[in-house]
């Protein structure tokens, strides 16, 4: 068993359609953000571009939530990163580690289908895809203290009925 390849993409394959949703929404976070223009704003322009043009990736549902949730809920997404970024601020983190805690900050707070666990091993998983060697351990670290939050929040929201929409 030892002799078998360590290969990313072989590994890459058991990741189903929520992981890539996921990962699609961290793209165009990030999109936007490299670009200045809103979140939900951009999500439109591509589904817009995906029904007139074949060449365009239609996004995925799932992939739309995130980004409009993030895009919604942003400054609290945002305070909650950074009240648990010790030593660091939010614009100082690489880009594409702000838009994978962005999304799995908002699926904490929102997604209630999505157990707690999943949403920070997605995003323990994106981090190890698409950032540097030390994003994985920093992302969890991050996310294992929003946890501790998440389910408080969760019955705020619910309390309130701030989810409405």
């Amino acid at each position: 068993m030892a002799d078998q390849p360590a290969d990313k993409k072989s590994a890459h394959k058991k990741f189903g359609a929520r992981h890539k949703a996921r990962r699609r929404a961290v793209d165009l976070l990030f999109e936007a953000e490299a670009r200045d223009i809103d979140p939900a704003d951009l999500v439109s322009e591509r589904l817009e571009l995906a029904g007139s043009d074949d060449q365009v990736a239609p996004v995925n549902p799932y992939s739309r939530t995130l980004v409009e949730g993030v895009a919604d809920d942003l400054d609290r997404v945002d305070g909650t990163i950074e009240s648990y970024l010790q030593d660091w601020t939010l614009e100082r983190l690489p880009a594409v580690d702000r838009a994978i805690l962005r999304v799995a900050v908002w699926e904490l707070f929102h997604a209630n289908d999505v157990p707690p666990v999943v949403a920070v091993d997605e995003a323990v998983e994106l981090a190890k895809e698409l950032s540097t060697d030390d994003s994985p351990g920093f992302v969890n670290g991050v996310l294992g203290q929003v946890v501790q939050v998440a389910s408080q929040v969760r019955a705020a929201a619910a309390a309130t009925g701030a989810d409405q929409g």
